[in-house]
């Protein structure tokens, strides 16, 4: 152990640079793009959009890019988008996975506690199409043979920056219905 900690101390930790600080961290550009999202999710439905996620049998590698949404970088909540633990505040479902036969029930539920309009946006290659569980024999398939999807997000896993936009996208798609 010892000799561990010493040559740990020894030897000089890699490491790359910090990158340089700004006081713009944002280009302008950016800024405007996030203040515009700000506001139309504001027009929309006058409050932050509230999301729940559903892991409908994942290999887990969907939910990281969408804990990624979380970080400084697209800092989704700054947006205007927040996640919540109950389908019954939620206005999306942002389901992940191929739909399991142990999980079909689950999200069966939450579809139906989620108050209307309710907008389901499928992310990932295994939730738009079954992925490489399609023909297993405990996955159902992908979402859409069980609920109507308003927005898939293909993928393997989806980048961030992508389940953004399918966020996004399906907002806009029910701009009419969700309007308060």
């Amino acid at each position: 152990m010892w000799q561990l900690l010493k040559r740990i101390a020894l030897t000089d930790i890699p490491t790359e640079p910090p990158p340089a600080v700004s006081d713009e961290w944002r280009t302008e550009h950016e800024q405007v793009q996030h203040e515009q999202v700000q506001q139309e999710i504001l027009e929309v439905l006058g409050r932050a959009l509230c999301i729940r996620q559903i892991d409908a049998g994942s290999c887990n590698g969907c939910e990281l890019e969408i804990h990624a949404l979380n970080n400084p970088y697209y800092n989704i909540e700054g947006l205007g988008v927040r996640f919540v633990a109950s389908p019954r505040h939620a206005d999306m479902l942002l389901v992940t996975g191929p739909l399991a036969l142990n999980m079909r029930e689950a999200v069966r539920r939450a579809w139906e506690a989620t108050p209307h309009p309710k907008l389901v946006v499928a992310a990932g290659d295994c939730a738009c199409t079954g992925g490489v569980f399609r023909d297993s024999y405990a996955a159902c398939g992908p979402l859409s043979k069980m609920l109507q999807v308003d927005v898939t997000v293909p993928g393997c896993p989806p980048p961030p920056i992508d389940l953004l936009r399918g966020i996004l996208t399906a907002l806009r798609a029910k701009r009419g219905a969700l309007a308060p």
